[in-house]
């Protein structure tokens, strides 16, 4: 399977999708951008005002803060879609009824792209893939695997760790040792690791 036409179809598929009323006050449907065969993949939330005008998941201040970490990192070659495609209004958190109704976009993704870490930024990404409410603060930076679940066939053999949402990032300027952005420096430095040695698996913990 050529997975950027079958992406191309899939983009296609949830542009005419009626699953939720989303569909009623969205511009785009932001289904994801990057290389789609990379072996990491980021998950965030959904969408906001400028992803939904550009048609691309994280464009906004939060997403050129998260592409600079990324950059930093050294982690430059991965795919980057978001829970839902469509915006919320006003931003809101998207509700349980849209995570799930937008479930089979998102597991597509996954079985297209077939990475072997994957990010999940945020709460909501937590949430969504994983079925873990709250708590992001304390499982930031661990590795996770989805032993069940609706999206534990796609994910079968990944490995997952949440990170700290970037527009949480925002909020705090300062790059203190155990600031919310230098623990994002840790985490990300951490898949870098786990990247260059393919043959090691990252410890999940127990």
């Amino acid at each position: 399977m050529n997975a950027p036409l079958s992406l191309q179809r899939l983009g296609q598929l949830c542009a005419s999708c009626r699953r939720c009323g989303l569909v009623d006050q969205r511009q785009q449907v932001v289904v994801g951008r990057g290389n789609p065969a990379a072996r990491l993949m980021l998950i965030g939330e959904a969408p906001g005002a400028d992803e939904d005008a550009t048609g691309l998941p994280f464009v906004g201040r939060s997403g050129q803060l998260l592409d600079s970490l990324l950059q930093q990192a050294g982690l430059d070659d991965l795919y980057i879609c978001n829970a839902i495609k469509c915006r919320p209004p006003g931003n809101r958190r998207p509700t349980a009824a849209e995570l799930t109704a937008c479930r089979p976009w998102l597991a597509a993704q996954i079985s297209m792209v077939a990475p072997d870490l994957v990010l999940l930024v945020g709460a909501t990404a937590l949430e969504a893939v994983l079925g873990i409410k709250g708590g992001i603060t304390r499982l930031r930076g661990q590795w996770h695997q989805a032993a069940s679940g609706p999206l534990a066939a796609v994910l079968a053999g990944c490995r997952l760790m949440p990170i700290l949402h970037p527009s949480y990032l925002l909020r705090f300027g300062r790059e203190a040792e155990g600031s919310p952005r230098a623990l994002t420096r840790l985490d990300l430095r951490a898949v870098g690791v786990a990247l260059a040695a393919p043959g090691v698996p990252p410890a999940i913990p127990s």
